[in-house]
């Protein structure tokens, strides 16, 4: 199966990325990819896509990874709503760990802790 996906390029701290058609099952190592369609440099901003052969991949039955999906929505190639990437914020997660009730031990059984066993020595 083919997928639409980042292959991140460029020096450590400064990430560029090539967009490119890459069978799912292989890592997207430089050169071992089908087609490069796009490039995209998060810290400029910049974005360079071929949108046809973004379309023709599409259309033979690649699919885009999600945040690859979330460039070509926001870039208006295809149209749809953009996929939630990252997870939720540990704020969030508390919030929703405080709503859900906690069930309480009944007040006559308190657990018992099994006694410490001593060890006799044989002289």
């Amino acid at each position: 199966m083919l997928v639409i996906r980042f292959l991140r390029v460029g020096k450590k701290n400064q990430p560029s990325f090539k967009i490119v058609v890459t069978d799912k099952r292989r890592p997207p190592r430089s050169g071992r990819f089908v087609e490069e369609v796009g490039f995209y440099n998060p810290l400029t901003k910049e974005k360079v896509l071929k949108k046809e052969r973004i379309k023709y991949w599409i259309s033979v039955g690649a699919k885009p990874s999600n945040t690859v999906y979330n460039l070509l929505v926001k870039e208006k190639i295809l149209e749809g709503k953009k996929i939630p990437v990252h997870k939720k914020a540990k704020k969030l997660k508390k919030e929703a760990e405080e709503e859900k009730p906690v069930p309480e031990k009944p007040a006559g059984k308190e657990e018992e802790k099994p006694a410490k066993k001593t060890i006799e020595k044989k002289v």
